[in-house]
């Protein structure tokens, strides 16, 4: 189906799908370009960097002369665009990145859609190196980089396609979820909660996303479910394929038994077989859960997803510790939810017991720049000893009654005993954090952008 396209250009290049995307693309010999309008901060820069692509910064028609053969527009670029109103004028063909990967890489394959609220990318480039390690050469298309793998997207000959499934809309033209792409024969929903607070207005909305993904699934294909997730059990009563339900609660028909937490691995049981991770957390106990119950359906033996767990090296940007500098360790997480700040933090105390954990948050997301989570926010960030909040990222697009109170947050955090301040500025926060910081504590950065290289900033400073 691309035999009449020998060069895309991407619109929105920088995200971590879509710059995977081209570059998986470029391996396969197209001609690739792309742009974005921000300065794009490792690892996606330096991931397209090393790989030959040039990424145009900033928005223009003259990124476009070369009229590529396919262009591919990013679900961030919305109409007004210069380089999306020039496709539209000249009538280039362009499509959105699901519908490129359902129409030229997943269809005819055994696609597995790994989706939910939270643990998504760690859960996907798992079940890939799973799949990988037991010889089965996957597809991938995941919205980060797994270290084994050493990037987010690969397509292969294999039957088999694993994809991470996001519940956001695809495009500016296709406001469907992005994972109804997806032509699903083992969809894993890890969990369900209020998220993208811009498209969804309630929970219920996401629900019915979900259901009309759950509605694609064949009826040889199979629906894993957490089955200890209450706003997905109303889900799961369908007929028209087969269900099975994972977890902790006894109820599950693929329980995790013998939990033990360790500061570098953790350990469970499926029956009477035990696996263990070099990952820390509950959370991360139940991601390679959904992944052992897919591999074993997938034919996979215990035996294979155990040696393959034993060598899985995490993914960037989940709890990766950048670096240690005057004995203050920095810890760069994509955490930008509530429920997956709380997670992060209560594994970083198992992985860090007895030091002083620093909480810095950027309220960046669609959801944590509004007051929907004003008071989840201060039972997350309280499981740290020392939180620091950043300006509200584009606060002013909002509506006032809509929007994220940095001081109340603040003043709620400050009555649980928590030392806390509200910085504006990323230079302000690293010169807070160097005036304050001890040898042995541990500074958690949580953001889903790339937050003014605060990370290498932060670490140079205290190294000065």
């Amino acid at each position: 189906m691309l035999t009449e396209i020998r060069s895309v250009h991407f619109i929105g290049i920088g995200g971590t799908a879509m710059a995977s995307a081209a570059v998986a693309m470029r391996d396969r010999g197209f001609q690739v370009t792309g742009s974005d309008q921000d300065v794009i901060y490792p690892p996606m820069s330096t991931f397209l960097a090393e790989r030959g692509i040039a990424v145009k910064a900033g928005y223009a028609e003259a990124n476009l002369a070369h009229k590529p053969d396919l262009v591919v527009i990013g679900n961030a670029v919305s109409r007004g665009n210069a380089e999306a109103e020039y496709v539209l004028d000249r009538k280039l063909r362009y499509c959105s990145l699901p519908e490129l990967l359902k129409e030229y890489f997943i269809r005819g394959k055994r696609s597995l859609v790994v989706t939910g609220t939270h643990g998504k990318t760690t859960t996907t480039s798992m079940l890939a190196w799973v799949l990988e390690s037991a010889g089965l050469n996957p597809s991938f298309l995941i919205g980060g980089i797994p270290t084994n793998l050493g990037q987010g997207a690969r397509f292969t000959d294999s039957e088999w396609f694993v994809i991470e499934g996001d519940e956001y809309d695809t495009a500016f033209f296709d406001k469907r979820s992005k994972f109804v792409h997806y032509l699903p024969e083992v969809a894993i929903i890890n969990n369900l909660e209020m998220d993208h607070a811009d498209i969804f207005g309630s929970v219920a909305d996401i629900q019915l996303a979900f259901k009309r993904f759950i509605n694609l699934i064949p009826r040889n294909g199979l629906l894993l479910a957490n089955g200890d997730e209450a706003n997905l059990a109303l889900l799961l009563n369908v007929k028209h394929c087969p269900v099975k339900r994972f977890g902790l609660g006894d109820a599950n028909e693929i329980r995790a038994s013998g939990i033990q937490l360790g500061a570098e691995i953790s350990e469970f049981q499926i029956s009477n077989f035990k696996f263990q991770i070099p990952l820390i957390g509950e959370l991360n106990v139940r991601n390679a859960l959904a992944v052992a119950a897919c591999a074993r359906h997938c034919g996979v033996s215990d035996a294979q997803i155990q040696k393959a767990f034993a060598t899985f090296q995490g993914v960037q940007r989940r709890m990766t510790v950048r670096g240690e500098s005057r004995g203050v360790a920095v810890v760069d997480d994509f955490g930008h939810h509530p429920t997956a700040i709380r997670e992060t933090l209560r594994a970083l105390r198992v992985k860090f017991p007895g030091r002083r954990l620093w909480a810095v948050f950027e309220p960046r997301s669609n959801t944590t720049r509004r007051n929907l989570f004003q008071s989840e926010l201060v039972d997350a960030l309280e499981r740290a000893d020392v939180v620091v909040v950043a300006e509200v990222a584009k606060l002013e697009q909002l509506p006032p009654n809509e929007r994220l109170n940095p001081e109340r947050l603040m003043q709620d955090l400050m009555r649980t005993g928590k030392a806390a301040a509200y910085l504006p500025t990323v230079e302000s926060i690293i010169e807070h954090i160097a005036a304050d910081a001890k040898p042995g504590d541990v500074v958690c950065v949580f953001s889903n952008g790339g937050f003014g290289n605060i990370h290498e900033r932060l670490l140079t400073r205290l190294a000065g």
